[in-house]
Protein backbone atom coordinates (compact mmCIF):
# COMPACT_ATOMS: atom_id res chain seq x y z
CA UNK A 1 0.00 0.00 0.00
CA UNK A 2 1.22 3.40 -1.10
CA UNK A 3 1.55 6.24 1.89
CA UNK A 4 -1.36 8.49 1.41
CA UNK A 5 0.45 11.99 2.13
CA UNK A 6 -0.73 13.85 4.91
CA UNK A 7 -3.57 16.38 3.46
CA UNK A 8 -3.51 20.51 3.64
CA UNK A 9 -6.78 20.28 5.99
CA UNK A 10 -5.26 17.62 8.25
CA UNK A 11 -1.76 19.67 8.63
CA UNK A 12 -3.48 23.13 9.61
CA UNK A 13 -4.90 20.96 12.11
CA UNK A 14 -4.53 23.27 15.69
CA UNK A 15 -1.36 21.56 16.62
CA UNK A 16 1.97 23.03 15.37
CA UNK A 17 4.27 19.79 14.97
CA UNK A 18 8.11 19.56 15.46
CA UNK A 19 10.47 19.12 12.74
CA UNK A 20 13.62 17.44 14.58
CA UNK A 21 15.60 14.33 15.11
CA UNK A 22 14.29 11.78 17.88
CA UNK A 23 14.75 12.79 21.25
CA UNK A 24 15.66 16.47 20.54
CA UNK A 25 11.97 18.50 20.30
CA UNK A 26 12.54 21.85 19.10
CA UNK A 27 9.47 24.34 18.89
CA UNK A 28 8.52 26.38 15.38
CA UNK A 29 8.34 29.78 15.24
CA UNK A 30 4.55 31.07 15.52
CA UNK A 31 2.06 33.53 16.94
CA UNK A 32 1.17 33.44 20.54
CA UNK A 33 -1.94 32.88 20.17
CA UNK A 34 -1.05 29.10 18.72
CA UNK A 35 -0.31 25.98 21.00
CA UNK A 36 2.88 24.72 22.55
CA UNK A 37 4.96 22.77 19.58
CA UNK A 38 4.04 18.32 20.21
CA UNK A 39 4.65 15.22 18.45
CA UNK A 40 3.33 12.24 17.82
CA UNK A 41 4.65 9.58 20.40
CA UNK A 42 4.16 5.83 19.98
CA UNK A 43 5.06 3.26 23.13
CA UNK A 44 6.67 -0.22 22.09
CA UNK A 45 8.37 -2.65 24.05
CA UNK A 46 12.25 -3.14 23.78
CA UNK A 47 11.96 -5.93 21.06
CA UNK A 48 10.67 -3.81 18.96
CA UNK A 49 11.71 -0.14 19.55
CA UNK A 50 14.43 -0.29 16.99
CA UNK A 51 12.54 -1.49 13.90
CA UNK A 52 9.16 1.40 15.19
CA UNK A 53 11.88 4.28 15.52
CA UNK A 54 13.64 3.36 11.93
CA UNK A 55 9.60 3.49 10.31
CA UNK A 56 8.56 5.90 12.49
CA UNK A 57 11.64 8.24 11.44
CA UNK A 58 10.21 7.99 7.56
CA UNK A 59 6.85 8.51 8.49
CA UNK A 60 8.02 11.73 10.00
CA UNK A 61 10.28 12.76 6.52
CA UNK A 62 7.51 12.00 4.52
CA UNK A 63 4.60 13.77 6.37
CA UNK A 64 6.20 17.01 7.88
CA UNK A 65 5.67 14.97 11.52
CA UNK A 66 8.40 14.55 14.12
CA UNK A 67 7.46 10.84 15.50
CA UNK A 68 9.41 9.70 18.94
CA UNK A 69 9.00 5.58 19.67
CA UNK A 70 9.49 5.66 23.81
CA UNK A 71 10.29 2.00 25.06
CA UNK A 72 8.40 0.95 27.81
CA UNK A 73 9.88 -2.57 29.39
CA UNK A 74 7.58 -3.55 31.63
CA UNK A 75 3.46 -3.66 32.35
CA UNK A 76 3.11 -1.76 29.42
CA UNK A 77 -0.40 -1.68 29.73
CA UNK A 78 -0.57 -0.61 33.32
CA UNK A 79 1.47 2.33 32.23
CA UNK A 80 -0.68 3.40 29.21
CA UNK A 81 -3.72 3.17 31.43
CA UNK A 82 -2.47 5.23 34.07
CA UNK A 83 -0.60 7.51 31.58
CA UNK A 84 -3.55 8.17 29.62
CA UNK A 85 -5.44 8.49 32.62
CA UNK A 86 -3.30 11.30 33.69
CA UNK A 87 -3.68 12.82 30.05
CA UNK A 88 0.40 12.08 29.85
CA UNK A 89 0.10 9.10 27.14
CA UNK A 90 1.06 8.53 24.15
CA UNK A 91 -0.56 9.10 20.89
CA UNK A 92 -0.21 5.31 19.72
CA UNK A 93 0.46 1.93 21.44
CA UNK A 94 1.74 -1.42 20.63
CA UNK A 95 0.39 -4.48 22.53
CA UNK A 96 -1.75 -7.80 22.76
CA UNK A 97 -5.01 -7.87 21.53
CA UNK A 98 -6.57 -9.10 24.86
CA UNK A 99 -6.01 -5.64 26.40
CA UNK A 100 -8.48 -4.33 24.43
CA UNK A 101 -11.88 -4.72 26.75
CA UNK A 102 -9.73 -3.54 29.79
CA UNK A 103 -8.58 -0.37 27.34
CA UNK A 104 -11.84 0.50 26.34
CA UNK A 105 -13.33 0.65 29.57
CA UNK A 106 -10.93 2.35 31.02
CA UNK A 107 -11.86 5.13 27.95
CA UNK A 108 -7.57 4.62 26.62
CA UNK A 109 -7.96 3.80 23.07
CA UNK A 110 -10.96 4.41 20.53
CA UNK A 111 -11.60 2.39 17.24
CA UNK A 112 -9.71 3.06 14.19
CA UNK A 113 -10.68 4.07 11.00
CA UNK A 114 -10.10 1.18 8.85
CA UNK A 115 -11.93 0.58 5.36
CA UNK A 116 -13.36 -3.13 3.97
CA UNK A 117 -10.27 -2.64 1.40
CA UNK A 118 -7.46 -2.81 4.16
CA UNK A 119 -9.41 -4.62 6.35
CA UNK A 120 -9.36 -7.72 3.57
CA UNK A 121 -5.29 -7.20 3.82
CA UNK A 122 -5.21 -9.16 7.13
CA UNK A 123 -5.34 -12.96 8.21
CA UNK A 124 -9.44 -12.77 9.17
CA UNK A 125 -8.28 -14.14 12.49
CA UNK A 126 -6.44 -11.08 13.41
CA UNK A 127 -9.27 -8.84 12.13
CA UNK A 128 -11.03 -10.83 14.61
CA UNK A 129 -8.76 -10.18 17.86
CA UNK A 130 -9.11 -6.73 17.24
CA UNK A 131 -12.76 -6.50 17.14
CA UNK A 132 -14.87 -5.86 20.12
CA UNK A 133 -18.20 -4.78 20.45
CA UNK A 134 -18.39 -5.21 16.89
CA UNK A 135 -15.82 -2.23 16.08
CA UNK A 136 -12.14 -2.65 15.35
CA UNK A 137 -9.89 -1.22 18.05
CA UNK A 138 -6.48 -1.93 16.68
CA UNK A 139 -4.45 -2.12 13.00
CA UNK A 140 -2.71 -6.15 13.62
CA UNK A 141 0.61 -6.45 13.55
CA UNK A 142 1.77 -10.06 14.60
CA UNK A 143 -0.57 -13.96 15.20
CA UNK A 144 0.57 -15.65 17.66
CA UNK A 145 0.08 -18.97 19.67
CA UNK A 146 2.10 -22.07 21.25
CA UNK A 147 3.42 -24.64 19.73
CA UNK A 148 5.55 -27.84 20.66
CA UNK A 149 9.22 -27.67 19.65
CA UNK A 150 11.18 -30.92 19.91
CA UNK A 151 15.08 -31.81 19.58
CA UNK A 152 14.71 -34.14 16.41
CA UNK A 153 17.80 -35.57 17.53
CA UNK A 154 16.37 -37.13 20.99
CA UNK A 155 12.68 -37.03 19.29
CA UNK A 156 12.46 -38.18 15.77
CA UNK A 157 8.99 -38.25 15.28
CA UNK A 158 6.19 -35.34 16.93
CA UNK A 159 4.09 -37.51 19.43
CA UNK A 160 0.40 -37.61 18.92
CA UNK A 161 -0.69 -37.69 22.21
CA UNK A 162 0.30 -36.41 25.77
CA UNK A 163 0.94 -39.87 26.87
CA UNK A 164 3.20 -40.55 24.11
CA UNK A 165 4.80 -37.41 24.67
CA UNK A 166 5.20 -38.19 28.24
CA UNK A 167 6.26 -41.94 27.50
CA UNK A 168 9.21 -40.35 24.95
CA UNK A 169 10.30 -38.19 27.51
CA UNK A 170 10.35 -40.98 30.35
CA UNK A 171 12.13 -43.42 28.16
CA UNK A 172 14.55 -40.22 27.56
CA UNK A 173 15.76 -39.49 31.12
CA UNK A 174 15.83 -42.53 32.62
CA UNK A 175 18.04 -43.45 29.59
CA UNK A 176 20.10 -40.23 30.85
CA UNK A 177 19.88 -38.65 27.66
CA UNK A 178 17.72 -35.85 29.37
CA UNK A 179 16.86 -34.89 32.65
CA UNK A 180 13.22 -33.62 32.20
CA UNK A 181 10.11 -35.00 30.56
CA UNK A 182 9.12 -32.30 28.71
CA UNK A 183 9.29 -28.54 29.06
CA UNK A 184 5.80 -26.37 29.79
CA UNK A 185 6.72 -22.96 32.01
CA UNK A 186 4.78 -22.87 35.08
CA UNK A 187 6.70 -21.09 38.17
CA UNK A 188 5.34 -20.60 41.62
CA UNK A 189 2.27 -18.65 40.11
CA UNK A 190 1.65 -20.65 36.98
CA UNK A 191 0.82 -19.65 33.57
CA UNK A 192 -2.41 -20.27 32.20
CA UNK A 193 -1.13 -18.78 28.85
CA UNK A 194 1.39 -22.18 28.59
CA UNK A 195 -1.20 -24.80 30.11
CA UNK A 196 -4.40 -23.59 27.90
CA UNK A 197 -4.08 -26.37 25.21
CA UNK A 198 -3.95 -29.03 27.79
CA UNK A 199 -6.69 -27.24 29.83
CA UNK A 200 -9.30 -27.44 26.75
CA UNK A 201 -7.87 -30.51 25.77
CA UNK A 202 -9.39 -32.47 28.82
CA UNK A 203 -12.76 -30.57 28.57
CA UNK A 204 -11.94 -26.92 30.36
CA UNK A 205 -12.86 -23.46 28.99
CA UNK A 206 -12.40 -20.16 30.42
CA UNK A 207 -15.57 -18.48 28.95
CA UNK A 208 -18.28 -19.31 26.94
CA UNK A 209 -19.80 -18.04 23.43
CA UNK A 210 -23.01 -16.07 22.83
CA UNK A 211 -25.21 -16.71 19.83
CA UNK A 212 -23.54 -13.29 18.35
CA UNK A 213 -20.12 -15.41 18.69
CA UNK A 214 -18.17 -13.29 21.69
CA UNK A 215 -17.04 -14.59 24.43
CA UNK A 216 -19.73 -14.16 27.49
CA UNK A 217 -18.14 -12.90 30.95
CA UNK A 218 -21.47 -14.20 32.58
CA UNK A 219 -20.47 -17.88 31.64
CA UNK A 220 -17.34 -18.62 33.33
CA UNK A 221 -15.87 -21.94 32.73
CA UNK A 222 -13.50 -22.15 35.57
CA UNK A 223 -16.11 -23.71 38.34
CA UNK A 224 -17.57 -25.87 35.79
CA UNK A 225 -16.91 -29.91 36.12
CA UNK A 226 -14.96 -29.57 33.21
CA UNK A 227 -12.43 -27.95 34.50
CA UNK A 228 -11.72 -29.90 37.64
CA UNK A 229 -11.34 -32.69 35.05
CA UNK A 230 -8.95 -30.87 33.04
CA UNK A 231 -7.26 -29.84 36.22
CA UNK A 232 -7.70 -33.74 37.53
CA UNK A 233 -5.46 -34.83 34.14
CA UNK A 234 -2.98 -32.18 35.13
CA UNK A 235 -2.59 -32.81 38.23
CA UNK A 236 -1.31 -36.64 37.10
CA UNK A 237 1.04 -35.08 35.27
CA UNK A 238 2.19 -32.89 38.50
CA UNK A 239 5.07 -33.02 41.01
CA UNK A 240 3.01 -35.50 42.92
CA UNK A 241 2.12 -37.59 39.61
CA UNK A 242 4.31 -38.31 36.79
CA UNK A 243 6.84 -35.06 37.53
CA UNK A 244 6.19 -33.80 34.02
CA UNK A 245 4.65 -30.84 35.38
CA UNK A 246 6.99 -28.53 37.83
CA UNK A 247 6.87 -25.40 38.88
CA UNK A 248 10.51 -25.47 38.91
CA UNK A 249 10.19 -25.21 35.02
CA UNK A 250 9.49 -21.33 33.98
CA UNK A 251 9.88 -18.60 31.47
CA UNK A 252 13.31 -18.06 32.71
CA UNK A 253 14.80 -21.22 32.53
CA UNK A 254 12.51 -22.70 29.51
CA UNK A 255 14.86 -22.44 26.63
CA UNK A 256 17.88 -23.29 28.36
CA UNK A 257 16.91 -26.35 29.20
CA UNK A 258 15.82 -27.12 25.49
CA UNK A 259 18.84 -25.74 24.26
CA UNK A 260 21.09 -27.69 26.44
CA UNK A 261 19.72 -30.55 25.51
CA UNK A 262 18.27 -31.43 28.77
CA UNK A 263 15.09 -31.92 27.20
CA UNK A 264 13.23 -32.95 24.24
CA UNK A 265 10.25 -31.31 23.89
CA UNK A 266 9.47 -27.58 24.77
CA UNK A 267 5.68 -26.12 24.75
CA UNK A 268 6.30 -21.49 24.15
CA UNK A 269 5.89 -19.53 20.96
CA UNK A 270 7.46 -18.61 18.00
CA UNK A 271 9.33 -15.61 19.91
CA UNK A 272 11.96 -18.49 20.70
CA UNK A 273 12.74 -18.66 17.09
CA UNK A 274 15.62 -16.13 16.82
CA UNK A 275 17.61 -18.04 19.91
CA UNK A 276 16.68 -21.43 18.55
CA UNK A 277 17.96 -20.62 15.17
CA UNK A 278 21.60 -19.92 17.31
CA UNK A 279 21.46 -23.07 19.01
CA UNK A 280 23.30 -26.09 18.09
CA UNK A 281 20.32 -28.50 18.25
CA UNK A 282 18.35 -29.56 15.03
CA UNK A 283 14.69 -28.77 16.14
CA UNK A 284 11.26 -28.93 14.35
CA UNK A 285 7.63 -27.45 15.30
CA UNK A 286 4.38 -29.26 15.24
CA UNK A 287 1.00 -28.78 17.42
CA UNK A 288 0.63 -29.08 21.15
CA UNK A 289 -0.87 -32.49 21.30
CA UNK A 290 -3.97 -33.38 23.18
CA UNK A 291 -4.57 -36.48 25.61
CA UNK A 292 -5.43 -39.62 24.17
CA UNK A 293 -9.24 -39.97 23.75
CA UNK A 294 -10.13 -36.20 24.23
CA UNK A 295 -10.40 -33.21 22.94
CA UNK A 296 -8.39 -31.63 20.33
CA UNK A 297 -5.44 -29.40 22.23
CA UNK A 298 -6.70 -25.81 21.32
CA UNK A 299 -3.72 -22.87 22.11
CA UNK A 300 -4.84 -19.46 22.55
CA UNK A 301 -4.81 -17.30 19.54
CA UNK A 302 -3.19 -13.90 19.96
CA UNK A 303 -2.98 -10.95 18.39
CA UNK A 304 0.05 -7.93 18.31
CA UNK A 305 -1.66 -4.60 17.00
CA UNK A 306 -1.42 -0.69 16.95
CA UNK A 307 -4.00 0.82 19.11
CA UNK A 308 -4.89 5.06 18.96
CA UNK A 309 -4.66 6.45 22.41
CA UNK A 310 -8.33 8.07 23.21
CA UNK A 311 -6.43 10.88 24.89
CA UNK A 312 -3.66 11.38 22.60
CA UNK A 313 -2.87 15.25 21.18
CA UNK A 314 -2.51 14.13 17.77
CA UNK A 315 -5.50 11.90 16.71
CA UNK A 316 -5.81 12.86 13.27
CA UNK A 317 -2.12 11.70 12.48
CA UNK A 318 -2.52 8.82 14.65
CA UNK A 319 -4.92 7.34 12.86
CA UNK A 320 -3.28 8.65 9.47
CA UNK A 321 0.35 6.57 10.71
CA UNK A 322 -2.16 3.60 12.32
CA UNK A 323 -4.54 3.15 9.51
CA UNK A 324 -2.49 4.19 6.04
CA UNK A 325 1.25 3.47 7.03
CA UNK A 326 1.64 0.91 9.35
CA UNK A 327 -0.27 -1.93 7.36
CA UNK A 328 2.65 -1.87 4.93
CA UNK A 329 4.33 -4.78 3.54
CA UNK A 330 7.80 -3.46 4.22
CA UNK A 331 7.14 -2.14 7.76
CA UNK A 332 5.38 -5.48 9.06
CA UNK A 333 8.48 -7.22 7.94
CA UNK A 334 10.95 -5.26 9.62
CA UNK A 335 8.89 -5.37 13.00
CA UNK A 336 8.72 -9.19 12.16
CA UNK A 337 12.44 -9.35 11.72
CA UNK A 338 12.59 -7.12 15.31
CA UNK A 339 10.51 -10.15 17.07
CA UNK A 340 9.78 -13.48 14.54
CA UNK A 341 6.26 -13.66 14.94
CA UNK A 342 3.75 -14.39 11.83
CA UNK A 343 2.71 -11.24 10.30
CA UNK A 344 -1.01 -10.36 10.25
CA UNK A 345 -0.74 -8.57 7.24
CA UNK A 346 -1.10 -11.17 4.23
CA UNK A 347 1.42 -9.54 1.91
CA UNK A 348 4.42 -9.70 4.50
CA UNK A 349 3.28 -12.80 5.80
CA UNK A 350 3.85 -14.27 2.15
CA UNK A 351 7.17 -12.48 1.45
CA UNK A 352 8.65 -13.86 5.33
CA UNK A 353 7.57 -17.58 4.42
CA UNK A 354 9.38 -17.51 1.00
CA UNK A 355 12.46 -17.79 3.38
CA UNK A 356 10.86 -18.93 6.43
CA UNK A 357 9.35 -22.29 6.71
CA UNK A 358 8.92 -21.99 10.63
CA UNK A 359 6.20 -19.45 9.76
CA UNK A 360 3.61 -21.82 8.15
CA UNK A 361 4.03 -24.52 10.61
CA UNK A 362 3.46 -22.15 13.75
CA UNK A 363 0.06 -21.24 11.99
CA UNK A 364 -0.55 -24.58 11.26
CA UNK A 365 -0.06 -25.33 15.21
CA UNK A 366 -2.98 -22.54 15.50
CA UNK A 367 -5.50 -23.96 13.53
CA UNK A 368 -8.30 -24.47 15.42
CA UNK A 369 -6.97 -22.61 18.59
CA UNK A 370 -9.35 -20.13 20.65
CA UNK A 371 -8.75 -16.09 19.69
CA UNK A 372 -7.60 -15.23 23.40
CA UNK A 373 -10.78 -13.53 25.34
CA UNK A 374 -10.49 -9.49 25.16
CA UNK A 375 -13.27 -9.00 27.33
CA UNK A 376 -12.60 -7.05 30.85
CA UNK A 377 -13.28 -9.87 32.80
CA UNK A 378 -9.99 -11.73 30.92
CA UNK A 379 -8.05 -9.17 33.16
CA UNK A 380 -9.81 -10.84 36.39
CA UNK A 381 -8.70 -14.46 35.54
CA UNK A 382 -4.71 -14.69 35.15
CA UNK A 383 -3.57 -14.44 38.66
CA UNK A 384 -6.30 -16.43 40.43
CA UNK A 385 -5.99 -19.39 37.37
CA UNK A 386 -2.64 -19.03 37.83
CA UNK A 387 -2.02 -20.23 41.03
CA UNK A 388 -4.83 -22.46 41.10
CA UNK A 389 -2.67 -24.26 38.45
CA UNK A 390 1.14 -23.75 40.33
CA UNK A 391 -0.87 -25.32 43.68
CA UNK A 392 -2.13 -28.48 41.77
CA UNK A 393 0.70 -29.18 39.76
CA UNK A 394 2.32 -28.74 43.42
CA UNK A 395 0.04 -31.62 45.04
CA UNK A 396 -2.80 -29.21 46.40
CA UNK A 397 -6.49 -30.81 46.39
CA UNK A 398 -7.96 -30.10 42.58
CA UNK A 399 -11.68 -29.50 43.78
CA UNK A 400 -11.30 -26.89 46.01
CA UNK A 401 -8.25 -25.62 44.63
CA UNK A 402 -10.53 -25.31 41.04
CA UNK A 403 -13.79 -24.12 43.15
CA UNK A 404 -11.53 -21.21 45.68
CA UNK A 405 -10.32 -19.70 42.08
CA UNK A 406 -13.56 -19.90 40.36
CA UNK A 407 -15.17 -17.63 43.29
CA UNK A 408 -12.42 -15.45 43.27
CA UNK A 409 -12.38 -15.12 39.20
CA UNK A 410 -16.05 -14.35 39.68
CA UNK A 411 -16.32 -12.12 42.60
CA UNK A 412 -13.92 -9.72 40.61
CA UNK A 413 -16.11 -9.56 37.11
CA UNK A 414 -18.48 -6.68 36.62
Amino acid sequence: MNVRKLGAALLAASVVFVVAGCGDDKKTGGTSNQPAASSLTIWVDDKRGPAMKTAAARFGQENGVTVKVEVVSKDLQTNFVTASQANKGPDLVLGAHDWIGNLVQNGSIDPVQMTDQVKSQFDPIAIKGVTYNGQIYGVPLAVENVVLFRNTDLAPTAPSTIEEMVAAGKALKASGKTSEIFALPVGQTGDPYHIYPLYTSAGGYLFGVGANGDYDPKDLGVGKPGAVTAFEKIAALGEKGQGALKRSITGDNLLSLFTTKKVAFMISGPWQLAELKKASIKWDISPVPGFAGAQPAKPFVGVQALYVASKGKNKAIAQEFATNFFPQTDVAVALYQADPRPPALLSALEQVQATEPNMAKVLDAGKGGDIMPAIPAMATVWDPLGKAEAAIIGGAAVPSTVAAAAKNIQSQIK
